[in-house]
């Protein structure tokens, strides 16, 4: 394995920078999606606040909302749903505005949720519904947020054949911070309670704020007269879903994201009915998916080219599958840390292989609204995963509903694969215009022929 080849990515400048300020940042996020998700698990099992809960849920005519698992996937819900119906719309304006610009504004919301959460915790009168709120404020930011970012790595890397390897890069980075973030979160909670990792995130917006400030030479924008954007919309859909190769990525994307949600959102009640742990084994077991996570990334980032990428990413996505299947039986501590270590290496690999083929496979001027659907795909599927994931828990049991979720994932990659032959003889066209295809074929062929017996080569 060529480990020297990951860094390459780094020699642009604009990009070492944002990769600086988005690695603090993002050990922020993780520790506060952590500390809320504990918080919500916490306030949802206490006495008072279940009657309460449970009082204005049949009021509401919602009486299949109550318990921590139906909380834990409703805030699941409201933190990703608005993904779901925002980010197409700003996938459209990602090819419109001008990017650096939105993607500070972007940024300089989610740090003020950021501070209004932790103001709340600080004040003690944090409520259920507040986090609610609050969730569904991040994404919305989160819908515009994505797309941008996405679509912002080709001006930090302007070189393409560097563009595989900084999406892997970057995926490293995020799952460091996967690996980081709930680690601290789970001894800060354990120490001073769920406020401190509010207040750390807030803070770590500063560093990637300042990242974007410094960037130089970046593409001139230019304003550009374009269509309606419901046209824009239309022509970004047909596109995609017109394309074999890339309706069939966003399709199986969207179902591993549907079906291995609930594992995430769940995971407390993993660690407090079935494991009997605390915050810092709950801390340990996220960490763990990270820390698979990370490797896979790491791994990705030290490939030479993307041939045979796609036959991988489904074997991540049936081994993932089985791993989700085989936690729901775990009673154990160190076999549930060895599955999520399997399990977050598989999601990360099936994450960032589908966003490089996509970023690979997709023309220039529709590139933010493919990466648009692509958020879709994987945050706006998840929604549906933690709330039906969360009220289904509520009467069959956590284990039985992840138990589910990873049969249909491995359903989905063998369905992926019966089709890979097909979707090939539309990828090598585009892989031949990029220059991609033909290097590797001319090393295969000369293997061949240094490979072949004398006697068959004449």
């Amino acid at each position: 394995m060529s480990w020297f080849r990951v860094p390459r990515a780094l020699r642009h400048r604009n990009y070492r920078l944002f990769l600086t300020g988005q690695s603090i940042s993002l050990i922020g996020t993780w520790m506060q999606q952590t500390g809320m998700m504990w918080l919500v698990n916490r306030i949802a099992a206490s006495p008072s606040q279940a009657d309460a809960i449970g009082r204005w849920s049949h009021t509401a005519g919602l009486g299949w909302l109550t318990g921590p698992a139906a909380m834990l996937g409703l805030v699941g819900f409201c933190s990703q749903i608005p993904t779901f119906f925002v980010a197409p719309w700003a996938g459209v304006m990602a090819d419109r505005w001008n990017r650096h610009r939105a993607l500070l504004i972007t940024q300089t919301l989610a740090m003020t949720q950021a501070v209004v959460l932790a103001a709340l915790t600080f004040n003690g009168s944090i409520t259920v519904w507040q986090i609610l709120a609050l969730a569904a404020c991040l994404g919305i930011i989160n819908g515009f947020d994505m797309p941008l970012r996405q679509s912002f790595v080709v001006e930090m890397v302007p070189d393409r054949q560097d563009l595989p390897n900084a999406i892997a890069v970057n995926s490293s980075i995020v799952n460091a911070a996967r690996l980081i973030g709930p680690a601290l979160a789970g001894l800060l909670i354990a120490l001073g309670g769920e406020k401190t990792c509010f207040l750390l995130n807030a803070l770590s917006y500063g560093p990637v704020l300042m990242s974007l400030l410094l960037m130089r030479d970046l593409p001139k924008w230019q304003r550009r007269t374009h269509p309606a954007v419901l046209h824009g919309l239309k022509e970004g859909l047909r596109y995609a879903f017109g394309f074999p190769p890339i309706r069939s990525l966003l399709l199986l994307m969207g179902v591993v994201s549907l079906c291995s949600m609930p594992l995430s959102v769940l995971l407390p009640l993993f660690t407090t009915q079935i494991l009997h742990g605390d915050a810092l084994m709950y801390g340990l077991l996220v960490a763990a998916s990270g820390v698979g996570a990370l490797t896979s990334a790491v791994q990705l980032a030290s490939r030479r080219h993307i041939l045979g990428m796609a036959r991988h990413l489904t074997a991540a996505a049936i081994v993932l599958g089985l791993g989700l299947v085989a936690f729901s039986y775990s009673r154990m501590i160190w076999l549930s840390v060895a599955l999520l270590l399997v399990t977050g290496f598989c999601l990360m690999f099936q994450l960032a292989a589908t966003n490089t083929l996509l970023q690979t496979l997709v023309d220039e001027d529709k590139r933010g609204r493919v990466m648009s659907l692509y958020a879709t795909a994987f945050i706006g599927a998840a929604p549906w995963g933690s709330l039906l994931g969360g009220a289904v828990a509520q009467r069959v049991g956590a284990p039985r509903v992840v138990r589910f979720g990873g049969w249909v994932c491995v359903i989905a990659a063998l369905i992926f694969t019966a089709y890979l032959p097909r979707l090939r003889t539309h990828i090598r066209p585009i892989y031949r215009r990029l220059g991609i295809l033909p290097p590797i074929a001319e090393a295969l062929q000369a293997t061949a022929e240094l490979t072949t017996p004398p006697e068959e080569a004449g």
